[in-house]
């Protein structure tokens, strides 16, 4: 079977009342026949039927042992970092998720755990910046906001060569296109807030783990630190799972348009996008996953926050927003919103600029979206030479 109908007809049947759809489970307790006696729950935060539903479907979806199910993605990562002790340490790509970054420095670095970022897309990095040490190397691939890609299986032999475990933020991607399991990896983290989800109505966080025996570990950890997904979120993903090809197929198809048009106008300097032939990683890419995702990035000749802003605030279907993702076009400004939290020069030598400019193309029609940046960036182009953006 296709991986779509495999997917819908993994979807359980109520058993009880042949109900189509999963039944929300709104209970935070079960009741047992005997002490230990049970229908295969006792409590809420150990388990529920809806949350196990989609932990097992999204395991499925990245051929997986284990899936575990978090309050947000960002749980979801410091279950990860909780597999880790003392005195070890994490080999990130330094173009990371500013909430990771945060999560990474400001709260696991004070508990002695180490942070070594490099650029991941460069295999020679990695080999460089492993250390007897490390114990966790973190990808992004894409990473956020700058789309670069790492090479998911050689990166894995490198892990596996100093018993380190490597984890993958799926999270762009999504299983959809790439399923890092398969590639090599020990981990995957997904925000499900995003394409999973799907409609930008929930926060979730999810892992998945090839082996069984370090799935035990991470639900281990779930369940004794509480960090769990409610059973309506759980049915929220549920719901957009049911959709989630067709919806990251037409994230794909119109991204690669406005990344074409982004390339030809004047008042646009780079644009970070792996379906593009000229992007520095688009073979890796187009080897390692099946299609190259609804995010586009780019910066402008005019590298200012000013412009930045400028543009951001003069689209109009592209809406200016945290998170992406979802059915509707969103637009974000790195530098002072989602990577706020990383240090101005760590930031530029990730290769996040001042004018750089993250979107989540929608589902809306490709030309209209391509319309509408076309007369923001038509706007910052007319304005360059009068340095007007505030007052444009």
């Amino acid at each position: 079977m296709g991986s779509p109908t495999q997917l819908i007809h993994s979807i359980p049947v109520d058993p009880l009342t042949g109900a189509i759809a999963v039944p929300i489970y709104q209970t935070s307790t079960f009741v047992q026949e005997a002490p230990g006696v049970n229908k295969g729950y006792d409590y809420a935060r150990t388990g529920n039927p809806t949350r196990a539903t989609l932990e097992q479907l999204v395991a499925g979806l990245e051929h997986g042992s284990t899936g575990i199910a978090f309050a947000s993605g960002l749980a979801a990562i410091d279950a990860v970092l909780k597999l880790l002790k003392s005195g070890d340490e994490i080999l990130a790509v330094d173009d990371i998720y500013g909430g990771a970054f945060r999560l990474f420095t400001q709260v696991y670095e004070q508990f002695g755990i180490g942070v070594n970022f490099t650029d991941t897309s460069s295999i020679e990095n990695v080999v460089n910046a492993v250390t007897p040490k490390t114990r966790l190397i973190w990808l992004e691939s894409p990473t956020n906001p700058t789309l670069k890609i790492s090479d998911i299986a050689a990166i894995a032999k490198i892990a596996k060569a100093n018993h380190c475990l490597l984890c993958v933020d799926n999270t762009f991607a999504s299983p959809v296109l790439q399923q890092p399991l398969l590639l090599g990896a020990d981990l995957v983290v997904h925000s499900a807030t995003k394409y999973l989800g799907g409609h930008s109505d929930l926060i979730a966080g999810i892992v998945v783990t090839k082996e069984k025996t370090l799935g035990d570990r991470i639900k281990f950890i779930q369940n004794a630190c509480g960090a769990i997904l409610a059973p309506f979120d759980s049915w929220l993903v549920i719901r957009g799972l049911e959709t989630l090809h067709l919806r990251v197929k037409q994230h794909g198809t119109n991204a690669q348009i406005v990344a074409e048009y982004l390339q030809t106008h004047p008042a646009v300097d780079k644009v970070f996008y792996p379906g593009l032939h000229d992007h520095p990683n688009h073979e890796v890419a187009a080897k390692q996953a099946t299609g190259f995702g609804g995010m586009v990035s780019f910066t402008l000749k005019e590298d200012t926050e000013a412009a930045a802003v400028a543009l951001v605030k003069h689209t109009k279907l592209f809406r200016l927003a945290e998170s992406l993702g979802g059915v509707k076009s969103l637009l974000s400004y790195p530098a002072g919103m989602t990577h706020k939290s990383i240090p101005a020069e760590k930031r530029r030598a990730a290769g996040v600029a001042d004018s750089l400019i993250r979107l989540s193309v929608g589902l809306e029609d490709a030309q209209d979206l391509v319309n509408d940046i076309a007369q923001a960036l038509d706007l910052i182009h007319q304005t360059k030479k009068t340095n007007s953006y505030l007052a444009a």
